[in-house]
């Protein structure tokens, strides 16, 4: 370890030098509102702050009707997905360096709801649409032979087959970045096909074939035009798009 140089004091006392940055928010109260609207707020920051600690600030000092998702506050949950600057990403997991714009011009930062689901307060929205595509495609282990006695073993290869999409948090991002899945909602989206592969390509699975004719359907994976806006937003870094292409894959060529 080495010591701190007199160098890296101007870095780390920027780090904690306050700044106000705006936030721009789409809000929404269907009690009094016939269509979202725009309000914005000034709110003291410093550079190491979470967007996250931000939109606390709205509600807890300035207007405690605001209404967001949030749970874990650390990016595991899923539950802050938002349209921060217009992209998909969690409250948590964005820090305030990243978002400042440079040469000392005021920030202004825009967070709107995540697309393609019903808002039904502020950032709030209806997660049930995604919630029924994902219980749709048997997001869970099935196994129809005898109840083995002891543990089912897999090798090393066999789980790299499906690992990367075993880290789905279900936060939506990737589904509501989706066009097909703006357009009429009632496409499976990206995150219930991730869902399906983690299952689909499991060495200890017996139900592949069950979940690619579910997929198979005209709102399965053939709706997908491989923009890649899903893998883009996914803060678990999913190869959400490639997932998908393995799917429609295993069902041209009818093997996994």
């Amino acid at each position: 370890m080495t010591a701190a140089t007199t160098e890296d004091a101007p870095a780390a006392s920027q780090d904690h030098t306050p700044i106000t940055v705006t936030l721009k928010i789409l809000r929404f109260n269907p009690e009094v509102d016939t269509e979202p609207h725009w309000e914005s707020y000034d709110v003291p920051a410093q550079r190491t702050d979470r967007l996250l600690n931000l939109l606390f600030y709205v509600k807890d000092y300035v207007d405690g009707t605001f209404s967001f998702r949030r749970s874990c506050a650390h990016g595991v949950c899923g539950s802050d997905a938002m349209q921060i600057n217009g992209i998909n990403r969690l409250a948590c997991k964005v820090l305030m360096k990243d978002l400042l714009e440079k040469d000392g011009k005021k920030t202004v930062i825009t967070i709107a709801p995540i697309k393609g689901l019903t808002t039904l307060k502020d950032l709030y929205v209806d997660m049930d649409p995604f919630f029924e595509a994902y219980r749709s495609v048997k997001p869970y282990l099935i196994n129809y032979g005898h109840e083995p006695s002891r543990e089912r073993i897999q090798s090393q290869a066999d789980r790299d087959r499906f690992d990367d999409t075993t880290k789905c948090i279900l936060c939506a991002c990737c589904t509501s970045s989706c066009p097909v899945y703006w357009n009429d909602g009632s496409y499976f989206g990206p995150a219930a096909i991730v869902n399906a592969h983690r299952f689909i390509f499991d060495s200890r699975d017996d139900a592949a074939e069950e979940r690619l004719d579910i997929l198979n359907d005209s709102e399965g994976v053939w709706r997908c035009r491989t923009t890649f806006n899903c893998t883009d937003a996914c803060p678990r870094g999913i190869q959400v798009t490639k997932a998908i292409q393995e799917v429609k894959r295993a069902l041209l060529f009818k093997r996994v």
